[in-house]
Parts: C-alpha cells; sequence; structure tokens
C-alpha cells in the first residue's frame, strides 16, 4: 500500500488542501483529508509537502523520444516508457506513422506483449495508427507510398484487445465511412486527420463514428468563414475531442486560445506529438522513413511575446522545431508537462481547468474515462506531484514510485 498525504489533491469534484490518497493493490482506494484518516501499519508513507498531486498524464500521440522511434522500431516502446515519466505521463499510446501493415503487426505485438522483467515505467494503452489511410494532399510527414484506401478488410485484426486503440484517418477519402463504422463499431478510437475534408464531409465522419480530431488545425484546411473545414466541424460539434499541440509552433497562441475557448477541458486534449527527439539533443533523426532536423526554430519569431504572460510560454524545449527538409512541420519535440505549462500561459486558464486536458479527456477519448485519468476510489493510482511551479517532482504508476526528480524529497 502507498500513502501520500498533506497534498493539494486535484480530484474530479475538488481541488483538497492538506489532502492524502491512499492506495493498494495498484488502485486508489480512498481520497480525503489527512487528518481524517492515518497511514496503514506497513504502508509506504510519502509527504508531499503541500506540493500538488495531480493525476498522472496520458499522451495520446507520441512517435517516440529518446533516439527511439517507434515506427521504425517498435519494440522500442518499453525503453521510452521507462523515461516517460520524468514528464509526469503514466499512461500513452505509442504513435505509428503510416507504414506497411506488417510494421503495424509488429507494434501490435509489441505493445501487447507482457512487460519486460523488472520494468518500471509509463503503460502503453495500444497503438494509435496515424494513417496509413490519410489524404495525399495533406499527408505531412507521411510517405507517399505507404498511404492506403479506406477498407475494412485492411483492418480486421484492428481491435483494443490486439492492440490497436486511435486510428487517424481523412474521413473523405472513398470507403472512408464504412471503415469509421467498423472501427467504431469494435471500440477503436478514429480520429479525422491529415485531410482536406469540407465542413460537410466531416460531419459525415462525425456521423458514421468518428469522435476525435487529430492535432487540430494542423494537415487540415485552414479555417474560413465560408467553409469552415475539418477544423470548424470539430470546433463546434460537440461529439469529438481534439488534440492539440501547444508549443507555439504548430498553433499560434491565439488559435491555441481560440481552441480554449470553444472546447474547454472536457473536448481540448493536449498531446505532445513527440518524435525521438524528445529529451535529446538537437541533430538528426528518424519519423518513420524520413529524416527530420531538429534545432532552433526561426519560422516563428517572439514566440515568448505571444503568450498571455510573457516569458512563461517553454515553446517545445526552448524553442527547438522538428523539420523535414523542405522547412514542413514533423512532430515536435516538446514534452506533455511543458504542453500543459504553455496552455496556462497561452489561455490564462487555472491548473484545475487545464488538469483534465491531459488526463480525463485522453482517457475519455479512447473509452477509459471510467478507470484512468483521475484521483478517485476505483481508478488506477497513476498520479504525479507537481511543485507550485508546475514541474515534476515524483511519478507513480500503479502504486509504485517509477520516478523522483534528484533531491525532490527526504521521506
Amino acid at each position: 500500500m502507498l500513502y501520500v498525504r498533506n497534498a493539494k489533491v486535484y480530484t474530479p469534484g475538488e481541488v483538497i488542501t492538506g489532502g492524502a490518497v491512499l492506495e493498494d493493490a495498484g488502485f486508489v482506494r480512498w481520497v480525503g483529508r489527512s487528518e481524517a484518516r492515518a497511514a496503514p501499519e506497513g504502508a509506504h508513507v510519502i509527504d508531499a509537502n503541500g506540493c500538488i498531486l495531480a493525476p498522472g498524464f496520458i499522451d495520446l500521440q507520441i512517435n517516440g523520444g529518446f533516439g527511439h522511434d517507434f515506427t521504425g522500431d517498435p519494440a522500442a516502446l518499453w525503453r521510452v516508457a521507462e523515461k516517460l515519466p520524468a514528464y509526469g505521463v503514466t499512461a500513452f499510446l505509442p504513435t505509428l506513422v503510416s507504414s506497411p501493415m506488417s510494421r503495424v503487426a509488429l507494434g501490435q505485438i509489441s505493445v501487447t506483449r507482457p512487460r519486460p522483467a523488472g520494468f518500471k515505467g509509463a503503460t502503453p494503452l495500444g497503438l494509435h495508427c496515424e494513417g496509413p489511410f490519410l489524404n495525399p494532399g495533406k499527408r505531412g510527414a507521411h510517405s507517399l507510398e505507404h498511404l492506403l484506401a479506406p477498407s475494412p478488410a485492411a483492418v480486421v485484426g484492428w481491435w483494443p484487445e490486439n492492440g490497436i486503440r486511435l486510428v487517424t484517418l481523412a474521413p473523405e477519402l472513398p470507403g472512408a465511412l464504412e471503415l469509421i463504422e467498423a472501427l467504431a463499431g469494435r471500440g477503436v478510437a478514429v480520429g479525422a486527420g491529415h485531410s482536406l475534408a469540407t465542413y460537410g464531409e466531416a460531419l459525415a465522419g462525425l456521423a458514421a463514428g468518428a469522435r476525435y480530431g487529430t492535432h487540430l488545425f494542423n494537415a487540415m484546411p485552414e479555417f474560413r468563414h465560408r467553409e469552415p473545414g475539418l477544423a470548424g466541424a470539430l470546433l463546434t460539434d460537440g461529439r469529438s475531442i481534439c488534440g492539440l499541440i501547444a508549443d507555439g509552433i504548430h498553433v499560434h497562441p491565439a488559435a491555441v486560445r481560440l481552441a480554449w475557448q470553444a472546447l474547454g477541458s472536457r473536448r481540448l486534449n493536449l498531446v505532445s506529438d513527440a518524435t525521438a527527439a524528445l529529451g535529446m539533443p538537437a541533430g538528426v533523426y528518424r519519423l518513420g522513413d524520413l529524416e527530420v532536423a531538429v534545432g532552433p526554430d526561426v519560422a516563428t519569431p517572439d514566440r515568448a511575446h505571444q503568450a498571455n504572460r510573457p516569458g512563461e510560454l517553454e515553446v517545445s524545449l526552448e524553442g527547438r522545431s522538428c523539420r523535414l527538409p523542405d522547412g514542413a512541420l514533423a512532430g515536435s519535440a516538446m514534452s506533455l508537462d511543458a504542453a500543459l505549462r504553455n496552455l496556462i500561459a497561452m489561455t490564462g486558464c487555472s491548473l484545475a481547468e487545464a488538469l483534465p486536458t491531459v488526463t480525463a479527456t485522453p482517457a475519455a477519448a479512447i473509452g477509459l474515462g471510467g478507470t484512468r485519468g483521475q484521483i478517485r476510489p476505483g481508478c488506477h493510482a497513476d498520479m504525479v506531484l507537481l511543485s507550485l511551479d508546475l514541474h515534476v517532482m515524483r511519478t507513480i504508476v500503479g502504486g509504485e514510485v517509477v520516478f523522483e526528480a534528484p533531491g525532490a524529497f527526504s521521506d
């Protein structure tokens, strides 16, 4: 058992100052004020000393990290998973860009295999297949040779039980609506993205069962007042949850504020879209078949002053961007905790308002809202202790401490 006391606990209904959480067998068993319940005999006790205790972060779109690319080496997901808790991530969807179906099959094997012996890290919840059913006109960092026409026959083995949690596709393509219906009927979340869909075509995709928008504003037509397109449909249709890359490079802070005002914390989901460059120095890394250069970004000057509070915006780890040789953006080098801090800086929202975008909302997007993303009895005991300036001090997965910042605590 684990007992965390003297924390500022962020629960679904309230923030409990001087709060405590009791974990047993990997699940939250009790939440309340520290003085209301003593630590059980034999429990591991953590004194939070007034720090923030939040649900663990969930990243629905991450292509790799620490030098590893999931598409090129799906088995690397376990090595990346060991390091993600340093950023508060306790669960994630390893994301594969468009690639041969044999590579997806390898990803399914990797994500469903038993944990390696001695593993301590974030939990892979299944794959996010970003493609291959994308519009060639908005393929971004996806190789044209790997794109396929939508067909239910191509995804016979794609079920959550077989390791497929989220599929991004272009809803306007011939056969896409039938594919959306097939996947959604199995419990696979379907995201609309890398698309040239009109507003009407986007609404048809949502009616067929798509309930997610992949990296809102990116790889889709620009919002126009006479043709709002996919972005307009996602912003205004209350059925969808929208992923967003809040690094200040992919989306201007004013557009982030617009998305926040339209969607709120129940429909906005922050994603890192991190590549193998996460946690690494500037250089050249792989994203599927492509080389991505990572270095100081020069395309978006004066980024810090675009935030509500100048100087507080942490843009993609000190302004680093990931770009293809032609200058197109290809993922990010940003961590999910930085995205959370950026959202608060860009919009002026409170931590209580922002936290669901990386916790309860992504869990709900992939059908796991009842068991993950919240601190309440019955949920997985995935939690993160944050300093008052929102940096990760300690990360807990299933009641086990898997990361501790050096010098953060002396229990």
